[in-house]
Protein backbone atom coordinates (compact mmCIF):
# COMPACT_ATOMS: atom_id res chain seq x y z
CA UNK A 1 0.00 0.00 0.00
CA UNK A 2 3.10 2.59 0.78
CA UNK A 3 4.50 1.59 -2.51
CA UNK A 4 1.21 2.65 -4.12
CA UNK A 5 1.41 6.16 -2.15
CA UNK A 6 4.68 6.81 -3.00
CA UNK A 7 4.37 6.43 -6.81
CA UNK A 8 0.77 8.24 -6.51
CA UNK A 9 2.53 10.95 -5.00
CA UNK A 10 5.75 10.93 -7.02
CA UNK A 11 2.89 11.24 -10.42
CA UNK A 12 1.16 13.67 -7.93
CA UNK A 13 4.26 16.03 -7.78
CA UNK A 14 4.32 16.10 -11.70
CA UNK A 15 1.26 16.54 -12.68
CA UNK A 16 0.70 19.09 -10.08
CA UNK A 17 3.81 20.85 -11.18
CA UNK A 18 2.69 20.79 -14.71
CA UNK A 19 -0.99 21.85 -14.32
CA UNK A 20 -0.13 24.93 -12.46
CA UNK A 21 2.92 25.51 -15.23
CA UNK A 22 0.22 24.73 -18.01
CA UNK A 23 -2.90 26.70 -16.39
CA UNK A 24 -0.14 29.79 -15.41
CA UNK A 25 1.55 30.13 -18.66
CA UNK A 26 -0.95 28.22 -21.48
CA UNK A 27 -4.50 29.13 -20.03
CA UNK A 28 -3.52 32.80 -18.67
CA UNK A 29 -4.61 32.05 -15.02
CA UNK A 30 -1.61 32.75 -13.07
CA UNK A 31 -3.61 32.81 -9.53
CA UNK A 32 -5.02 29.36 -10.43
CA UNK A 33 -1.71 27.99 -11.42
CA UNK A 34 0.14 29.84 -8.76
CA UNK A 35 -2.82 27.46 -6.69
CA UNK A 36 -1.63 24.47 -8.33
CA UNK A 37 2.44 25.18 -7.85
CA UNK A 38 1.59 25.63 -4.07
CA UNK A 39 -0.17 22.55 -3.54
CA UNK A 40 3.44 20.75 -5.06
CA UNK A 41 4.59 20.43 -1.04
CA UNK A 42 1.33 18.87 0.08
CA UNK A 43 2.75 15.86 -2.20
CA UNK A 44 5.67 15.24 0.50
CA UNK A 45 2.89 15.65 3.93
CA UNK A 46 1.16 12.86 1.93
CA UNK A 47 4.07 10.68 1.71
CA UNK A 48 5.15 11.88 5.26
CA UNK A 49 1.28 11.10 6.77
CA UNK A 50 1.40 7.56 4.90
CA UNK A 51 4.93 6.54 6.16
CA UNK A 52 4.00 7.46 9.65
CA UNK A 53 0.34 5.45 9.42
CA UNK A 54 2.09 2.62 8.10
CA UNK A 55 4.69 2.16 11.04
CA UNK A 56 2.07 2.84 13.45
CA UNK A 57 -0.04 0.02 11.80
CA UNK A 58 2.98 -2.32 12.41
CA UNK A 59 4.88 -2.70 9.48
CA UNK A 60 8.63 -3.07 10.26
CA UNK A 61 10.71 -0.06 9.07
CA UNK A 62 11.64 -1.01 5.54
CA UNK A 63 13.07 0.05 2.32
CA UNK A 64 9.55 1.87 1.29
CA UNK A 65 9.69 3.97 4.21
CA UNK A 66 13.20 4.94 3.22
CA UNK A 67 12.09 5.30 -0.22
CA UNK A 68 9.63 7.88 1.04
CA UNK A 69 12.19 9.48 3.33
CA UNK A 70 14.37 9.84 0.36
CA UNK A 71 11.84 11.56 -1.97
CA UNK A 72 11.04 14.10 1.14
CA UNK A 73 14.50 14.93 1.53
CA UNK A 74 15.47 15.55 -2.00
CA UNK A 75 11.47 17.47 -2.26
CA UNK A 76 12.54 19.63 0.56
CA UNK A 77 16.46 20.33 -0.57
CA UNK A 78 15.79 20.67 -4.59
CA UNK A 79 12.31 21.47 -4.91
CA UNK A 80 11.90 25.24 -5.05
CA UNK A 81 14.78 24.83 -7.04
CA UNK A 82 12.96 22.35 -9.68
CA UNK A 83 10.13 24.86 -9.47
CA UNK A 84 11.93 28.07 -10.61
CA UNK A 85 13.75 25.90 -13.51
CA UNK A 86 10.49 24.84 -14.60
CA UNK A 87 8.88 28.00 -14.03
CA UNK A 88 11.68 29.78 -16.35
CA UNK A 89 11.65 27.30 -19.09
CA UNK A 90 8.15 27.76 -19.03
CA UNK A 91 7.13 31.23 -18.93
CA UNK A 92 10.14 31.12 -22.04
CA UNK A 93 7.90 28.16 -24.17
CA UNK A 94 4.59 28.86 -22.92
CA UNK A 95 4.47 32.26 -21.95
CA UNK A 96 6.97 34.24 -24.39
CA UNK A 97 9.36 35.30 -21.87
CA UNK A 98 12.99 35.52 -22.82
CA UNK A 99 15.18 32.35 -22.69
CA UNK A 100 16.62 31.54 -19.02
CA UNK A 101 20.26 32.46 -18.78
CA UNK A 102 22.26 29.09 -19.10
CA UNK A 103 24.00 28.23 -15.78
CA UNK A 104 27.97 29.27 -16.29
CA UNK A 105 30.06 26.59 -17.51
CA UNK A 106 33.26 27.60 -15.56
CA UNK A 107 34.50 30.67 -13.10
CA UNK A 108 33.74 31.93 -9.92
CA UNK A 109 29.85 31.77 -10.30
CA UNK A 110 29.78 28.13 -11.41
CA UNK A 111 31.86 27.54 -8.19
CA UNK A 112 29.10 28.80 -5.97
CA UNK A 113 26.73 27.50 -8.02
CA UNK A 114 28.15 23.95 -7.19
CA UNK A 115 29.06 24.77 -3.87
CA UNK A 116 24.76 26.05 -3.28
CA UNK A 117 24.08 22.87 -5.49
CA UNK A 118 25.99 20.42 -3.00
CA UNK A 119 24.17 22.38 -0.15
CA UNK A 120 20.61 21.83 -1.24
CA UNK A 121 21.84 18.13 -1.16
CA UNK A 122 23.52 18.43 1.99
CA UNK A 123 20.25 19.59 3.01
CA UNK A 124 17.81 16.71 1.17
CA UNK A 125 20.44 14.12 3.37
CA UNK A 126 19.52 15.16 6.58
CA UNK A 127 16.06 15.51 6.08
CA UNK A 128 15.89 12.10 4.64
CA UNK A 129 18.24 10.23 6.71
CA UNK A 130 16.13 12.32 9.65
CA UNK A 131 13.25 10.79 8.37
CA UNK A 132 14.25 7.69 8.24
CA UNK A 133 15.98 7.38 11.83
CA UNK A 134 12.26 9.25 13.08
CA UNK A 135 10.19 6.48 11.11
CA UNK A 136 12.84 3.91 13.22
CA UNK A 137 12.39 5.03 16.27
CA UNK A 138 8.49 5.34 16.24
CA UNK A 139 8.74 1.93 15.26
CA UNK A 140 10.08 0.96 18.27
CA UNK A 141 11.87 -1.94 16.32
CA UNK A 142 15.12 0.37 15.78
CA UNK A 143 15.95 2.32 12.30
CA UNK A 144 18.71 -0.21 10.95
CA UNK A 145 16.65 -1.63 7.76
CA UNK A 146 15.09 2.12 7.43
CA UNK A 147 18.70 3.40 7.17
CA UNK A 148 20.20 0.73 4.99
CA UNK A 149 20.25 3.10 2.39
CA UNK A 150 21.91 6.06 4.00
CA UNK A 151 25.10 4.38 3.65
CA UNK A 152 25.08 4.60 -0.35
CA UNK A 153 23.68 8.10 -0.15
CA UNK A 154 26.56 8.93 2.55
CA UNK A 155 28.95 7.98 -0.62
CA UNK A 156 27.18 9.77 -3.23
CA UNK A 157 26.96 12.69 -0.99
CA UNK A 158 30.75 12.90 -0.37
CA UNK A 159 31.30 12.53 -4.24
CA UNK A 160 28.61 15.05 -4.72
CA UNK A 161 30.83 17.36 -2.24
CA UNK A 162 34.71 16.36 -3.96
CA UNK A 163 32.78 17.21 -7.14
CA UNK A 164 31.16 20.72 -6.12
CA UNK A 165 33.77 21.77 -4.43
CA UNK A 166 36.55 20.89 -7.33
CA UNK A 167 35.47 23.44 -9.04
CA UNK A 168 36.15 26.06 -6.30
CA UNK A 169 39.83 24.84 -6.48
CA UNK A 170 39.48 25.86 -10.31
CA UNK A 171 38.48 29.46 -9.34
CA UNK A 172 41.53 29.61 -7.53
CA UNK A 173 44.31 28.26 -10.13
CA UNK A 174 42.47 31.03 -12.22
CA UNK A 175 43.39 33.83 -9.78
CA UNK A 176 47.04 32.53 -9.58
CA UNK A 177 47.37 32.43 -13.58
CA UNK A 178 46.07 36.52 -13.92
Amino acid sequence: MLLAVIAACEIGFWVLLAGGLVTRYLLRLPRAGMVLLAAVPLVDVVMLVASVVDIHRGAEPAFKHSLAAIFIGVSVGFGHQTLKWADGWAAHFLGGAPRPVKPPKKGPERARRERAGWFRHLLAYVVGVGIMIGLGLLSGRGYDAALAPAATWTIVLVIDAIVSFSYSFDRAEEKQSA
